[in-house]
């Protein structure tokens, strides 16, 4: 049986409770979904002379639950059922409920799911797969947001929505779009492979932005390897070629900018009418754990940040299913991933939280607990989280998903664990100067995300499923057992050299980079930083050619070595040198692991061997370039450790973190463990709040560097030193306000 954590949170000063301005930055929404009535998301109940007495006893239970929102809906097909005739009836009533009874109102906005009559003004704007097969309306997904006419008509949409939300005081805020994709809530699965959009709308909308890309149809040609003589003739690629794949490149990385464009319009819809309130959107998963070659389009969740005031993303460890229940290292590294796309900014947004048992039909998942969501809520609030939506008040009442993922029972009986979230809640609202004023602190480790790197091959990629996710987890895991803090960093920010204050950075599954990425890259390890990096590191540009010399872009003067043989191998091993073993304090012949390449190296003069393959090939080396060390494997390291965890391979990484001079949190050398002791921590100018979450059974010891600290659910004074973790316990501890 299962052994659920159970949380405790300490906090190192005083608590707080004040007024609850609407301000995003001085507000912390926790909420929970309902919009009136028993109806599932996206539908909507109608008003009727019961709604008001029975809407009213819901959000007086929600808020004396201990939650300080309600996060309400609107719906196109609801509320504009005919062209030009409104109905917000249902918007209205429990905004006016929700203002009475203390709560504040969160808006997420559907148009997903689209009335009729678009379909029957414009028939144009159906979606079209790659086969040319068009896609009726039934309800979802709608129609096309790059016809010019519907597009305007959604706009329209998200300004009355406005224009009616902004009149309640208390309504504070946004989501414009829910788990963005170019089609959603449809499985078009009668057509293979299906890929959207090739509607005359889309395919225009393409062609602009590939004059945006390459200003003349000549320049297109050469890229493409085409003829074409008119830009009506461009169209997106619908299947693969053995010749060049570069359309496939521009098709993908449009998508991906498109969805970013689409969510920026919307935010500056509804700021058009109020500028004042705050505007979210949120991933069905962060990228993470998503690909760029998912036919309905999958966004780049660092360009969606920069689309709207916050970004976020749903969180459902046991959505069903139960074998495919999200590890402990899924859960985290999903948290630090969605925490880094977002670290430009104050924090990001949970637009949804699991708040029950994952149904799908008769596939059921294990039963959600009190314990699993206080691990869930206090582990993204160790992060930066600045909202949290549980999803939702009552389980789904019709669909596939009938009967799950509530927080109450449809009868409205109230369970212990909405008891136990709704006192999280209450614990967060109290405290909620505490956690706006507090961010997670500046990593010294990054892991560069890399979405280049799923393009390689093009349509008839042959890569293997998850090697990209495998790759940056793999390296991941060993910062995060050793409580190093880590960034994952897109690789724009490299290519605009936004590496300020990292010491090493990471380059897993290197195969695709920009010449401006290699650059920054170069200029990195020039200033004294050092570079990690894998097998074929630099193979192909952006347009899917390769370079004369891997690592490419001139990255083998950085690297001191030039890939020489290639083979593929299944299970990849390599031997410490008598150097490799002093650099990773390991004995000489420790055995590292890799998977998929064999690459030998031919090395250049001054380049240092640190392992060797059995045959006593070079495999991996070091270089001082410049100020810094560049490190190279001939073989995908962080795969294979996200594949099956090694404890030699994560030393490896380790020890390049620790010669650049990075050092644990408060310098802990915890047990490790494949569920340890983990220290997150929050700072703000006078205090920090320290997260400890024993994710193991057995009793552990702590040491923590302050001479008192406060719980922050209890209040509590706990006295610095030595602090004994109970088995499978999370306590979160607050340093005293200064004069406490």
């Amino acid at each position: 049986m299962r052994a659920y954590r159970t949380l405790a949170v300490v906090v190192l000063g005083a608590c707080f409770a004040s007024a609850s301005p609407l301000r995003a930055e001085d507000f912390f929404p926790f909420s929970v979904w309902y919009s009136g009535g028993k109806a599932r998301a996206p539908m909507l109940e109608p008003v009727d002379e019961t709604s008001r007495e029975r809407w009213r006893t819901d959000l007086e239970r929600i808020k004396r639950l201990g939650f300080n929102t309600v996060r309400t809906w609107v719906e196109w097909t609801a509320n504009e059922p005919r062209e030009g005739e409104y109905d917000f009836s249902n918007l209205e009533l429990l905004a006016e409920l929700a203002g009475e009874v203390g709560l504040k109102l969160f808006i997420q906005v559907y148009v997903d799911s689209a009335p009729d009559w678009v379909g029957d003004r414009w028939a144009d704007a159906r979606f079209v797969a790659q086969s040319g097969a068009v896609v009726p309306s039934q309800s979802a997904p709608g129609f096309c947001f790059d016809h010019g006419e519907v597009r305007a008509k959604i706009l329209d949409y998200y300004r009355r929505v406005a224009r009616v939300a902004s009149r309640y005081p208390n309504f504070i805020g946004w989501d414009l779009w829910s788990e963005p994709h170019i089609i959603n809530w449809a499985i078009i699965d009668y057509v293979p492979n299906a890929t959207f959009c090739y509607c005359p709308s889309s395919i225009r909308r393409f062609r602009d932005w590939l004059r945006g890309k390459y200003g003349s149809l000549e320049s297109l040609n050469r890229a493409w390897y085409r003829t074409f003589t008119d830009w009506e003739q461009v169209e997106p690629p619908r299947f693969g070629t053995i010749l060049s794949y570069t359309d496939f490149i521009d098709w993908r990385v449009f998508v991906r900018e498109k969805l970013a464009e689409d969510l920026r319009l919307r935010h500056e819809a509804v700021k058009s009418v109020d500028p004042t309130r705050v505007t979210t959107s949120h991933a069905a998963v962060p990228g993470l754990f998503t690909s760029p070659l998912m036919g309905v389009g999958s966004p780049d969740d660092w360009l969606m940040a920069e689309a709207a005031d916050y970004w976020g993303t749903s969180i459902y460890p046991k959505h069903s299913f139960p074998e495919r229940h999200w590890s402990l290292l899924t859960l985290t590294s999903l948290m630090d991933f969605a925490r880094s796309s977002g670290r430009h900014k104050p924090g990001f947004y949970v637009g949804e939280l699991q708040a029950g048992l994952g149904i799908r039909g008769t596939v059921v998942g294990d039963p959600v607990t009190a314990e699993d969501q206080r691990l869930w809520v206090l582990g993204m609030l160790s992060r930066g989280a600045r909202a949290i939506n549980v999803y939702a008040y009552y389980p789904m009442s019709s669909g596939y998903e009938a009967g799950g993922y509530g927080l109450i029972e449809l009868d409205g009986r109230v369970t212990p664990r909405a008891e136990a979230l709704g006192g999280l809640a209450a614990m967060v609202d109290r405290n909620r100067e505490l956690f706006l004023a507090a961010r997670p602190p500046a990593s010294e480790v990054a892991v560069v995300y890399n979405p280049l790197a799923y393009l390689v091959g093009g349509e008839q990629h042959l890569s293997p499923a998850g090697a990209v996710r495998e790759s940056l987890q793999g390296i991941y895991r060993a910062f995060w057992r050793r409580n190093i803090p880590v960034d994952f960093i897109h690789l724009r920010e490299v290519e605009a050299e936004r590496l300020e204050g990292y010491k090493v950075l990471f380059l897993p599954y290197p195969l695709m980079l920009t010449e401006a990425s290699a650059d920054g890259l170069k200029r990195f390890v020039r200033n004294g930083g050092t570079l990690v990096t894998e097998a074929r590191c630099g193979w192909n540009d952006d347009r899917g050619f390769s370079q004369d010399v891997i690592p490419g872009f001139g990255l083998d003067e950085v690297f001191g070595v030039r890939e020489g043989r290639l083979k593929m191998e299944d299970s990849v091993e390599i031997l410490l040198t008598d150097l490799g073993a002093r650099f990773v304090s390991r004995p000489a012949g420790t055995v590292a692991r890799g998977v998929g390449i064999r690459g030998d190296f031919q090395t250049y003069p001054g380049t240092e061997v640190l392992a060797e393959f059995r045959d006593g090939a070079p495999a991996m080396t070091s270089r001082s370039f410049g100020a810094g060390r560049a490190i190279v494997a001939g073989t995908f390291l962080g795969m294979a450790n996200g594949r099956r965890p090694d404890e030699a391979t994560e030393e490896v990484f380790a020890a390049a973190a620790r010669s650049a001079g990075v050092s644990p949190l408060f310098g802990l050398e915890l047990p490790l463990s494949e569920r340890p002791v983990e220290v997150r921590v929050l700072e703000s100018p006078e205090r920090k709040i320290v997260f400890l979450f024993n994710h193991g059974d057995d009793p552990a010891s702590v040491e923590l560097p302050f001479g008192k600290l406060v719980d922050l659910e209890t209040g509590e004074e706990i006295e610095g030193g030595e602090l004994i973790l109970a088995g499978a316990q999370i306590r979160v501890l607050v340093t005293p306000a200064e004069g406490t």
